[in-house]
């Protein structure tokens, strides 16, 4: 963690990121606290999750939108823009204007999506080849690490003050790390546009994932997890409400101990990473599900606490492996359309899980539906475990001073369009990890220069 934190353009635009991570886990869990107070159901709180992340349906065109600008230019402008999708929320008075937290959560989960893309791109571009694994664990540590205060801040803020605090909380924190972030020195390159068709742009993304070998099982693997997984945005709320029968707001207390799960997991994600590969990690996180899942099947507040504080831990390894793997398996200027699609590919099951458990709730013991997920989480990562082969460890991090930096050769031929020299796409071997340069002191002419043209 030390090694990448002196890192200057990447230490800048952590500060940035800390802003906006600490309004996400505000927000993390309070628009659904509010529909429940508002409304008193636990379907209808699911289904302000399944509002979320149901624009991930359209996550292709969106990354398609991203690879066409540079990457610092719209992480800022998308900042600002979600900062404002949020002040419709202070026109919220009763169980009438429900529609309008759905609303807000659907336009969050698409400025959710390119900040996710173009981030994934901003960091490869600033940061080295070989740190990419302790950059992406570094912001998964603290993202993860937040919900330890975040969502139960966000309740407390919500039942004391009133939804507008978090509008105002919220807004800040997008702001800020739009300014911070706009200080970012990095010599950005605008994506050159070819005469191709746009279906064919659109497509290169997927095409991309489906070519490559380990990014094919990456998102096979995690999407299947995650299918089941979904279901848990429902059930927590009835396992709070029918198993320990406590108010709405007490799953802010268990999204808390999660963080300290996630706090754990975040510091080791890079050391699995580089001990077992990106597969390895998306496999170790995925089976740490498993047994989280089966605790809660036993409404006890203490396997509640170790179920809680397992998922924790899986969160950051299943971010990390594969956000790393992407990062490093993709030419630059297919990077928002890959990061898209795969989260269409993981997250789209997950939408329809979301939306699916909000109606079993209520028709399901939730500690059955709990129990067949253990059993389908389990088998997704013996899945990835059997392919971890398919991607080698990561090597050391370094950075200049500290010994060689070893860059990713340059994957030849790759444009906007995401058509590639022949063998560029499609081969696990064509497409190795990328060259991104080191740290270096801008030139007089870049100085004070603005670049041309995410949060996760």
């Amino acid at each position: 963690m030390r090694t990448i934190l002196r890192h200057p353009g990447f230490r800048l635009l952590f500060s940035g990121l800390l802003a906006s991570m600490v309004a996400e886990s505000i927000l993390l869990l309070a628009l659904a606290i509010w529909v429940k107070d508002l409304t008193g159901s636990d379907g209808m709180a699911g289904a302000t999750i399944f509002a979320t992340v149901a624009p991930m349906a359209a996550a292709p065109l969106v990354g398609w939108v991203v690879d066409r600008f540079p990457r610092r230019s719209f992480f800022v402008t998308a900042n600002l823009v979600t900062a404002v999708l949020l002040t419709p929320l202070l026109a919220v008075r009763d169980a009438g204007d429900v529609w309008i937290i759905y609303a807000v959560g659907a336009l969050y989960g698409l400025s959710y999506i390119a900040l996710t893309a173009s981030l994934n791109g901003l960091v490869r571009e600033i940061v080295p080849g070989d740190l990419l694994a302790e950059a992406n664990g570094v912001l998964q540590t603290v993202k993860q690490g937040l919900r330890l205060g975040g969502p139960l801040a966000g309740a407390g803020l919500y039942a004391g003050v009133g939804g507008w605090a978090l509008v105002a909380l919220g807004a800040t924190g997008f702001v800020t790390a739009a300014v911070v972030v706009r200080a970012v020195r990095v010599r950005e390159v605008t994506p050159v546009r070819e005469e191709v068709s746009w279906l064919t742009e659109l497509g290169a993304g997927l095409r991309h994932l489906l070519g490559v070998p380990p990014l094919r099982r990456a998102v096979t693997g995690t999407g299947l997890a995650v299918l089941v997984m979904g279901l848990s945005e429902a059930l927590i709320f009835a396992y709070v409400d029918q198993g320990l029968g406590r108010e709405p707001a007490f799953v802010g207390v268990l999204v808390t101990v999660q963080g300290i799960g996630g706090l754990l997991g975040g510091l080791i994600s890079a050391k699995v990473v580089r001990r077992v590969g990106e597969l390895g990690a998306l496999a170790a996180g995925n089976a740490a599900f498993a047994p989280a899942m089966l605790a809660l099947v036993y409404p006890e507040l203490w396997l509640g606490f170790l179920a809680l504080i397992l998922a924790g831990v899986a969160l950051p390894l299943t971010f990390v492996g594969l956000n790393t793997l992407i990062q490093r398996r993709t030419p630059a200027p297919l990077l928002g359309r890959v990061t898209t699609a795969s989260e269409a590919l993981v997250s789209g099951p997950q939408s329809l899980s979301i939306g699916f458990g909000a109606l079993l709730v209520g028709l399901v013991d939730y500690r059955l539906l709990f129990l067949l997920m253990a059993l389908a989480v389990f088998g997704a990562a013996t899945y990835l475990w059997t392919g971890r082969r398919l991607s080698a460890p990561e090597p050391a991090p370094t950075l200049p001073g500290d010994g060689p930096t070893l860059p990713g050769p340059v994957t030849p031929g790759a444009t906007v369009s995401g058509l590639a020299a022949p063998g560029a796409v499609g081969s696990a071997s064509a497409v190795p990890a990328p060259a991104v340069p080191g740290p270096r002191r801008p030139a007089a002419s870049e100085m004070g220069v603005p670049a041309g043209g995410r949060t996760g």
